[in-house]
This record gives C-alpha cells, sequence and structure tokens, in this order.
C-alpha cells in the first residue's frame, strides 16, 4: 500500500465519520447552516487550527491528549456495541500500546517536555497508531515490540501475579481475622456485669424476729403472797 492509498482511506475513513449521526456531525450541520460553509471544510480547517495550536499554543498537552483519548474511546464503544469482533481486537491493540506508550512518557516527559514541536509529534504518533489501516502504528509496534516481549516473559508474569494475589488474600484473611477478635476482646471487656440480686427476707422470719417472748418475772420481783 502506497503513500497515496493511505491518504485516500484516511480521506473515505473521514467522509463516512461526517456522514454519521453524532454529536460532532451534528454541531458541523448547525454551523454549516449559519455559515453557508461546507462541514468538511469546517471540519479541515477545525484539524488545521488544532495542528497549529498543537506547535505554538499554550495546553498542548491536554489537546494531544484528547486527541489520542476521546476518538478511540468512541469507536471503541462502538466496537463493544458491534457484532463484529475484528474492530474489538483492532482497539484493543491501540488501548495496549497507548498505555505502553503512556507508561514510558511518564519517566521521559521530564526530558522530552523541551523537545521542540514535541506534542506535534506526540499527536501524529497517536494518530499513526489509531489510522484506519492495516499496519498503523499500534498494529506494528504491537507485533514488533510488545507481542514478542509479552510471549517471553508470559510465564514469569503469570507465576508472579498469582504469587503476590495469593500472598494479598493471605494477608486479608489475617488482618479480618485479627480484626473481628479485637472487636470481640474489646464487647466483652466494655459489656458490664449483671446487678447482683438481693433476696427479700419471708414473712414468717420478719415475724419470728419482730416479735420477742415476753421473760418471766424473776422470784425478787414476783409479790409476796402471806
Amino acid at each position: 500500500m502506497g503513500l497515496l492509498d493511505v491518504f485516500n482511506s484516511i480521506k473515505v475513513k473521514a467522509e463516512n465519520f461526517l456522514n454519521e449521526k453524532n454529536v460532532v456531525t451534528d454541531f458541523l450541520a448547525k454551523l454549516e447552516e449559519k455559515t453557508g460553509i461546507k462541514k468538511k471544510i469546517i471540519a479541515a480547517g477545525a484539524v488545521s487550527l488544532t495542528g497549529l495550536y498543537l506547535v505554538y499554543g499554550y495546553g498542548a498537552s491536554l489537546v494531544c491528549n484528547l486527541i489520542g483519548f476521546v476518538y478511540p474511546a468512541y469507536y471503541s464503544i462502538k466496537a463493544i456495541e458491534s457484532l463484529n469482533k475484528e474492530d474489538d481486537t483492532k482497539w484493543l491493540t491501540y488501548w495496549v500500546v497507548y498505555g505502553v506508550f503512556s507508561l514510558g512518557e511518564f519517566f521521559s516527559d521530564i526530558f522530552l517536555y523541551w523537545f521542540p514541536f514535541y506534542y506535534a509529534f506526540k499527536c501524529l504518533f497517536l494518530l499513526w497508531c489509531m489510522a484506519p489501516m492495516s499496519w498503523n502504528g499500534s498494529q506494528i509496534i504491537y507485533n514488533k515490540v510488545v507481542r514478542p516481549i509479552f510471549l517471553r516473559h508470559e510465564a514469569t508474569v503469570d507465576n508472579m501475579v498469582s504469587d503476590i494475589s495469593g500472598k494479598a488474600m493471605s494477608a486479608a484473611e489475617n488482618l479480618t481475622r485479627e480484626v473481628l477478635s479485637t472487636l470481640v476482646k474489646n464487647k466483652s471487656l466494655v459489656t458490664p456485669a449483671p446487678p447482683e440480686t438481693k433476696s427479700l427476707p419471708s414473712s414468717s422470719g420478719e415475724t419470728s424476729s419482730a416479735k420477742v417472748a415476753p421473760s418471766l418475772p424473776s422470784e425478787e420481783q414476783r409479790p409476796f403472797l402471806g
């Protein structure tokens, strides 16, 4: 496939996108009604202004990340909802490459930030990765770089993940057991002891203790009877 075929394929995809019913095309249609300018020209002008903004504008990082995320996310959702699974594989490949690129960019951004026109080249790279052709950037990088490394270290990574997950489950079980035992101990310490019940004296006991038998008079106290 030559360079001309690539441009023709991109042109066809862009025309199909502009003819679809979505938020972007509805907005372009309203602009076409108000200005009288065809939405193809408006879209081309917007792309040109975006390119200039990526070179000279402020906040180019945000614009570049939106370009690399919004369009693929939209078509990824469409791929999930469709019955065809080929487009699922295509966009899964893109997201794997996008994740690897973002991880590498995180550690090298402090150096790449000072590179002239960095965000313009980054945007071109992401557009190449999502380009509507069989040999786009995501396919090439995945087949030439990501896939060989993954197949070479797949068993090691699986064992590592299994070991880590087992240790995590064991740690979670031990932590849960300790928390439950601590709660049970605290509950036993806080719970007050039941009050002692005092038995009431019986009525027969009260009567016998209250009534004291009268003492008999002594011989000296007795009256003398002559």
